[in-house]
């Protein structure tokens, strides 16, 4: 994992094809991004925003699609900001289901 410039207003894009944009810190699979959640908090930082593809192809054997970072978020009860960038109707609604039973 790369060392992050600035811990503060961490913009986090997940996706196993699609090149990170400017901006933000890029992950791709659910192991890394939770290691990366976990080191902005650490360090006392924020999370703007965590923009998530939902099938990571290979890269899900490291933690599984990205869905798992939404468990991982109630579980923890760390509500962060979410987009959803998939191409995946059906993932993506899966994601939103979650996201408006669970996110204030």
């Amino acid at each position: 994992m790369a060392v992050l410039k600035s811990m503060h207003n961490v913009k986090i894009w997940v996706d196993d094809i699609r090149p990170v944009p400017e901006g933000y810190e890029g992950t791709k699979t659910v192991n890394e991004t939770k290691a990366l959640i976990e080191q902005i908090e650490s360090a006392g930082g924020s999370i703007d925003l965590i923009d998530l593809d939902h099938d990571l192809g290979d890269y899900a054997a490291y933690g599984g699609d990205a869905i798992k970072i939404l468990d991982y978020l109630v579980e923890r009860e760390t509500f962060y900001p979410i987009a959803i960038h998939t191409a995946n109707p059906v993932g993506r609604a899966n994601m939103e289901r979650m996201i408006r039973r669970f996110w204030p």
